[in-house]
């Protein structure tokens, strides 16, 4: 693949805290490598603004391998950037050219306040995880690998669902900023699988309460979630998401 340099525009959502009133601030950077990472890119930026004894610009990462989920960015007015099925650490430089304007802000959602300039909180996500997503285990020895058999095609749905990074993508590219896919993956998670079964009911019953209380927007069904989901976390658990509802609701009555 063909090596390049570029000269770019930035303009990035700049905020100090949550309750400053933020704007866009414009940015040149030159020599960018095709071959560098988005977030090498708001690196190089970040010295650039350092040695002119300017603010560096606030955004989360950690693993930078398209895993921890941390690396929410809006790019061009897409979650994550142009590419699909990508995370903003997983995009390239090589995704734009010479003398391109990027717009850069943080997830737009009631629910996900911003911190400071592209970094918002999420502990929304972590309080629905929280309200029901898991498995109570008694102490113990650990059960032997085969004495709970899951049929195959129950343990790859299940294992599709639990790879969602919880990262917030879907909520930034819904019109009502639903968290369902979210919701849906971690219900499903456990649902499919005979270790969640005790808990089946309280579990959906408990999280689909709290996404509520946390100020989620309810699903429009436009499929926007699953469209920009860095890991493809399929409409499907939506479906079984209001499925293991409805049965919960009708058992807890």
């Amino acid at each position: 693949m063909e090596h390049y340099n570029m000269n770019l525009t930035l303009k990035v959502w700049r905020q100090k805290n949550a309750t400053a009133q933020g704007n866009f601030e414009n940015y040149q950077v030159k020599n960018i490598s095709s071959e560098m990472s988005f977030l090498e890119m708001i690196d190089v930026l970040n010295e650039q603004l350092v040695a002119e004894n300017g603010e560096p610009i606030a955004f989360d990462h950690d693993c930078r391998e398209g895993i921890c989920g941390m690396c929410s960015m809006h790019i061009n007015g897409r979650a994550h950037g142009p590419w699909d099925a990508t995370t903003t650490c997983q995009l390239h430089m090589r995704a734009f050219k010479d003398g391109d304007t990027i717009t850069v802000e943080p997830w737009r959602a009631a629910a996900f306040p911003v911190i400071r300039d592209l970094v918002v909180d999420r502990s929304a996500f972590d309080r629905i995880q929280q309200a029901g997503g898991f498995v109570s285990v008694n102490t113990g020895n650990a059960q032997d690998a085969n004495c709970l058999p899951v049929p195959k095609d129950d343990a790859d749905l299940s294992f599709a669902a639990a790879s969602c990074i919880g990262c917030g993508a879907c909520v930034a590219a819904c019109k009502n900023s639903s968290a369902m896919l979210f919701v849906s993956a971690k219900v499903s998670q456990f649902a499919l699988l005979p270790q969640g079964q005790p808990e089946r009911t309280s579990r959906v019953l408990n999280m689909v309460a709290q996404m509520d209380k946390e100020g989620f927007g309810s699903c429009t069904n436009t499929g926007a979630c699953e469209a920009e989901c860095p890991k493809e976390i399929s409409l499907t658990n939506i479906a079984r998401l209001n499925r293991e509802y409805v049965k919960a609701s009708f058992l807890a009555e």
